[in-house]
């Protein structure tokens, strides 16, 4: 097992162009891999920099922008964020920042979460990490790359940053991995997460398989045909939803950095037709009819259709979003684009009855 292990981790590594990986069933979520991550590399008085704005819903507690009594804040890690200016890096206000003070950590978050914003490419990834290193070279620069492995040719570590986290039942999943998580990049960071997730002195050492091994592998390999599956289906369901009148980002011939697709509908009731038409036309639990509800982790009530073979996978077909303006789906998968067409094509025909 151990053997099995250490070479699922050499895979990984080598497909994201890192030093090191720590691949992991232990990981529940891909929330919980960026929590112990950032765990890992942050120390009281340390500074964490959010450079793409605030970061995903679900970290609010981790961080202690919402009050929790075990967050990063309650450990006497503080924390500071830029937003985007123009859908980019505000190049000028990272700088200032930088020289004027010491910072630990720079944390960027890819994909746009449940954000208007735009989802972040590799190109300008590079851009914004060159800048940084002409001013502190030792900064960590950490990058949740949730929703975007092999939707562009690189990776963030391939440009230049230290580490990147993901989750399993996303891209790297295949739509095979039933949980799991990744966090890669280089070896001493990596190394601290593994000492984070297990314990000091044992590390990536420790930590039963339970059988992961060969759904890992198998995700893996089937993960860029159902990426591409994935994007196929988005930019059907773009196309199709501009048509109809409908506000959608990325629009169907825009460049793609991840895989997940919005569509603001501008009324709750619409926002939850869809959601609830998706998992409609979905494999499991089709009978189902989702309704918004207080999650853990989130301040909104969320709407959330996931009709999976596994549970909570969003690169099957899953849809989801926050039930605040501007009332936006966030539409991810699926797994073959033949069936992700017929849950659009299912969706669009709940809404509109």
């Amino acid at each position: 097992m151990t053997y099995g292990r250490e070479v699922i981790e050499k895979i990984f590594a080598e497909v994201l162009g890192a030093e090191d990986s720590l691949v992991r069933n232990q990981f529940i979520s891909g929330t919980h891999a960026l929590t112990v991550a950032l765990f890992a590399l942050l120390r009281p008085g340390d500074t964490m920099l959010a450079i793409s704005g605030k970061p995903y819903d679900t970290l609010d507690e981790v961080i202690g922008i919402k009050e929790n009594a075990s967050s990063l804040k309650s450990f006497g890690i503080n924390y500071k964020e830029i937003s985007l200016k123009d859908n980019d890096f505000d190049i000028e206000k990272i700088e200032n920042t930088l020289k004027k003070e010491k910072i630990k950590l720079i944390h960027i978050q890819r994909s746009k979460g449940y954000s208007t914003r735009d989802s972040i490419d590799i190109e300008k990834i590079a851009k914004v990490v060159t800048e940084i290193r002409k001013i502190d070279k030792d900064v960590i620069i950490f990058v949740d790359n949730c929703y975007c492995e092999f939707v562009e040719r690189k990776t963030p570590l391939e440009v230049g940053a230290d580490i990147i986290v993901g989750s399993l039942i996303k891209n790297l999943g295949g739509g095979i991995a039933n949980n799991g998580a990744y966090i890669a990049g280089k070896e001493k960071y990596v190394n601290l997460a593994a000492e984070r997730l297990t314990s000091p002195g044992q590390g990536k050492e420790v930590g039963p398989t339970l059988g992961a091994n060969k759904i890992f592998l198998q995700g893996i390999y089937l993960a860029p045909s159902v990426v591409a599956s994935s994007i196929k289906t988005a930019v059907f369901a773009s196309k199709l939803l501009e048509k109809l009148g409908y506000k959608v980002s990325p629009r169907y011939n825009e460049k793609r950095t991840d895989i997940v697709q919005t569509i603001e509908f501008d009324t709750p009731e619409k926002l939850i037709k869809f959601c609830q038409g998706i998992q409609k036309g979905s494999a499991i639990d089709s009978n189902s009819i989702p309704e918004p509800w207080d999650m853990p982790g989130y301040t909104d009530k969320i709407i959330m259709a996931s009709g999976s073979f596994t549970q909570g996978s969003s690169i099957e077909i899953s849809c989801d979003g926050p039930i605040r303006k501007p009332y936006m789906a966030f539409l991810q998968g699926g797994i073959t684009y033949e069936y992700g067409k017929i849950a659009v094509l299912e969706a669009i025909q709940n809404m509109e009855n």
